[in-house]
């Protein structure tokens, strides 16, 4: 066999000829290797490869005649000696306690560090539920502070306000739109890993929202190595306006106090003071979590030394306690692991919460916690009193359209009669075109439609729109005839947006534009596949890339892949979760365990439900099985990931982040919006649909094919319907 290598003990025994007591007292550890190690130079056994061009550093090690004496250091047990310096602290208690919980059970409690789904893989919250739980608790106020993004800030908004149409004045909650951003040395440069440290901002009205949004839009286009981060002269140039808050024990000033030092913690603590003075907020956090506790006695001694209000926050990531454990999954779901690997730091550990106290505990429970620093319960009030509501819905803004001089009128400060002026000259020129002769049917149809279209106040899309198309037709690539409502209009018929004439199949305009109800037009518009890319760039050419951009789209985990990914973390056997994933209906698990047996037989199908209820009996036994669909249960619906909307672009009249925050995607070199196609318009961006149809390429390449071989010309757009 081979030699076996001895251990310290074996090894001190035979150099020193005396046994080693102390194995594994780690003092005693370092003071008995570090013997051996000079012994065995002084025997001329050991020859380190660090050694080989310093040997006269070894000489005098090898003439002395006796080994080196232990010097006795002297072992503290650093567990104890922490568990006796916590013994020995004095609390500062409130001598008049009842006084200070009566001052406290009248303050209200805000909630100002809470994230959403929208945090992507790393919140369970949904925004409903943070609405409802502040609701429930009868808080004032809540605030939305996801990772880097402004995702979820118009739903929030928009919930908020559902809420308070349908309630008296003093239930109604004030929405605080913030964020959590990673603010790094130096956010643009990727030559090493640096995702900085996470600090709140919150907006105190709609500048500070804009610059929130110009904070995340540059973290994303400009920062993003690992995670979206931001830098200090980012905070600088965009700071007006904002609050800030200290943030967790990733947040600088606590991260320094527990990983660097005191004195380097308080610098970073003046750097932040000096930016925004009184819109500087030191966060206490109490998790019981012992680095929270250290942090927070520093924290407080900031506090005091430089008059720095204290707000009291806990860091929800989901919003009741039982969800703790859902939450754990989705975290193993994005780091890949099992939830069986134990939480800590390095090989053979994963990442993950080291307790169940982050979730959206109900203002008496946040009172009890800081009942020793009630001024950080009673200072929230004037915080929550600096922020102004506001509103992110907004008419659309069109971009300005260039109209030739000759078209352009005076006393115009909006150029809406201009437009409506060269619209109608370009109506009727193509009407001359479009048909033999105007009628009077076809000239009161065509001012009919003109004039809905200025009263609207919509001239400049009508513009746009035919001017896309107008350069798509030059570029030789193949439009569409036309789809949906838009056939309906004579307009669009005569700017060739259409092909087809809505007065001869007799087809309403008011389908498309309503006077009695204005709401914005919608033309999709097809493109041959090949061509779109094409269209595109003349779009970005003509309003500059900093105005367009791609719409966002949420990937959210479906009933199956809910259970599949829970599954995969559980160590389910896969048998076993493809199995439970395939008894699935189409129906989500929110509605397969709220429907009633009769409502679920009246929505599925006799086999469905036998396979429904066998789900139900096996999410009630005490398996693993069991625990897998319950689990899923809760993270069926959370944002698994983004992606960019098939066809959707946005064009703006100025640069796009003073309207949208902004992010970037792999698969595009455009701007990626953060609201997605579900608020986009009500945000007041002009959204059109580019959709590029690979049937329009076989048309196109049919037509080549036949003048090639028979010498026919054919032209698609006046095929007979």
């Amino acid at each position: 066999g081979k030699f076996k290598l001895p251990t310290l003990s074996e090894l001190y025994h035979f150099l020193f000829q005396e046994s080693f007591e102390e194995a594994h007292n780690a003092t005693a550890d370092v003071e008995a290797t570090s013997r051996a190690f000079l012994e065995l130079l002084r025997q001329n056994q050991l020859h380190p490869k660090a050694f080989d061009n310093h040997q006269a550093q070894t000489v005098d090690l090898r003439e002395r005649t006796t080994p080196f004496q232990l010097i006795g250091l002297k072992h503290q047990n650093l567990k104890q000696a922490s568990a006796a310096l916590k013994k020995g602290k004095t609390t500062t208690t409130p001598t008049a306690a009842t006084g200070v919980n009566a001052a406290l059970a009248e303050a209200p409690f805000v909630h100002l560090h809470n994230h959403s789904q929208f945090s992507v893989l790393q919140a369970t919250s949904r925004i409903n539920q943070l609405v409802e739980a502040t609701a429930a608790d009868n808080m004032p106020a809540v605030a939305l502070t996801d990772h880097a993004n402004l995702m979820g800030a118009f739903h929030f908004i928009k919930a908020i306000n559902k809420h308070n149409a349908g309630v008296d004045e003093e239930r109604k909650i004030k929405p605080i739109i913030g964020c959590e951003f990673y603010v790094c040395d130096d956010h643009k440069d990727k030559t090493r890993r640096d995702d900085g440290y996470q600090i709140v901002f919150i907006a105190k009205n709609k500048a500070g929202y804009h610059n929130l949004a110009k904070l995340s839009s540059s973290a994303y286009v400009d920062g993003f190595y690992y995670v979206p981060r931001i830098d200090r002269k980012l905070v600088e140039q965009y700071k007006e306006n904002l609050i800030v808050l200290t943030g967790n024990t990733y947040g600088e000033v606590p991260s320094k106090i527990l990983n660097v030092g005191d004195r380097q913690a308080e610098e970073a603590l003046q750097w932040w003071h000096e930016q925004f003075g009184a819109d500087f907020y030191i966060e206490l956090m109490r998790h019981g979590e012992e680095g929270e506790d250290r942090a927070n006695e520093v924290l407080l001694q900031f506090s005091q030394k430089y008059q720095i209000p204290l707000i009291a926050t806990n860091n929800t990531y989901y919003t009741q306690k039982d969800e703790a454990n859902a939450h754990d999954i989705l975290l193993c779901v994005k780091e890949g692991e099992k939830q069986a690997t134990p939480i800590g730091r390095g090989r053979g550990f994963r990442y993950g919460f080291p307790n169940q106290e982050y979730y959206f505990k109900p203002g008496e429970e946040m009172k009890k916690l800081f009942q020793d620093v009630p001024e950080a319960i009673l200072n929230i009030q004037a915080l929550v009193d600096k922020i102004e509501p506001f509103e992110l819905a907004r008419d659309v803004l069109l971009p300005k359209f260039d109209i030739p001089g000759d078209y352009q009128v005076d006393d115009d400060p909006d150029g809406k009669k201009g437009e409506n002026k060269y619209l109608r000259f370009l109506t009727y020129e193509g009407a001359k075109k479009r048909y033999s002769e105007l009628t009077e049917a076809i000239t009161e149809r065509i001012d009919f439609e003109l004039d809905v279209i200025a009263n609207t106040g919509y001239p400049g899309y009508f513009l746009i729109v035919q001017d896309f198309i107008a350069a798509a037709r030059e570029m030789d690539v193949s439009v569409g005839p036309g789809r949906g409502s838009a056939a309906g209009s004579v307009v669009a018929y005569c700017l060739k947006i259409t092909n087809i004439d809505p007065i001869e199949y007799d087809l309403l305009f008011e389908r498309f534009l309503n006077p009695d109800r204005v709401s914005m037009p919608d033309i999709d518009i097809d493109f041959d596949d090949e061509g779109r890319g094409r269209v595109m760039d003349y779009v970005i050419e003509k309003y500059g890339s900093n105005q367009v951009a791609q719409i966002v789209t949420y990937g959210t985990m479906a009933a199956k892949s809910s259970i599949r990914d829970t599954a995969r973390v559980l160590d389910l056997p896969l048998g076993e979760a493809d199995r439970l994933a395939k008894l699935l209906p189409n129906m989500k698990l929110e509605k397969i365990f709220s429907l009633s047996d009769a409502e679920l037989k009246e929505k599925l199908r006799n086999d469905e439900v036998l396979r429904v209820n066998e789900i139900k009996n096996v999410a009630d036994e005490e398996s693993l099985a069991g625990e897998t669909i319950q689990q899923a249960k809760v993270l069926e619906g959370s944002l698994r990931n983004t992606g960019i909307h098939a066809c959707g672009v946005i064009i703006t009249p100025d640069d796009i982040t003073k309207f949208v925050p902004v992010a970037t995607a792999k698969d595009s070199e455009l701007f990626v919006t953060q609201f997605d196609n579900s608020v986009v318009e009500d945000a007041g961006l002009l959204k059109m649909d580019f959709l590029g149809l690979k049937t329009l390429t076989l048309i196109k390449d049919t037509v080549k094919l036949v003048k090639y071989k028979h010498d026919i010309d054919l032209d698609p757009d006046r095929f007979p319907l």
